[in-house]
């Protein structure tokens, strides 16, 4: 009878310390500068941040509805590599391609179109071209650079790091590409 009580309190008290550990080291902080998924911005957002520093500006363009949205955020997004070097090289903005409220950039308004069921931007930001998930990058020239569909992280780095080194805009991309080397 004895030993069964020990039995019983010490399963207890191995249960109330796994308990207490769990707690104690999901709750701890992550070392600074680590992220595991991108911390997203609105474009107004964006805008003040580029009176303060020029960095260009990476857009999920993404909808409710598109599974792929979902596997891009999951995979590519929540990569720890991605994640680390679109926070460090770009403003990131994420942008409902369908949402009904005003989008305002540089200095114009941008509305839903009930003819398209998106919003003007999203038809601005991909040269009228739809498809989901897009990712567009606009660098220092103001232009918007869309690519459509879904990138696994191993192909979001050539992409990702071309604008984030500066390379768009002064080397061809087959250049860039035939010399790109992966590090993730």
């Amino acid at each position: 009878m004895i030993i069964k009580q020990n039995k019983n309190t010490m399963q207890k008290f191995k249960l109330a310390f796994l308990s207490a550990w769990l707690i104690v080291f999901s709750c701890a902080d992550k070392p600074r500068g680590f992220a595991d998924h991108v911390q997203w911005m609105n474009l107004s957002q964006a805008a003040a941040s580029l009176q303060k520093e020029k960095k260009p500006i990476l857009i999920d363009l993404y909808t409710d509805w598109c599974g792929w949205c979902k596997v891009m955020d999951k995979k590519t997004y929540s990569n720890k590599n991605v994640a680390e070097y679109v926070q460090q090289k770009f403003y990131p903005v994420k942008v409902n391609a369908e949402s009904k409220d005003a989008i305002t950039w540089n200095g114009r308004t941008y509305q839903f179109n009930s003819d398209y069921k998106c919003n003007e931007f999203a038809m601005y930001v991909t040269g009228g071209q739809l498809s989901f998930p897009t990712t567009v990058f606009i660098a220092e020239d103001g232009q918007p650079q869309a690519i459509p569909g879904y990138l696994e992280p191993k192909d979001f780095e050539l992409l990702v790091k071309y604008f984030g080194e500066g390379a768009y805009g002064k080397v061809p991309f087959d250049d860039y590409r035939k010399k790109f080397k992966s590090t993730w």
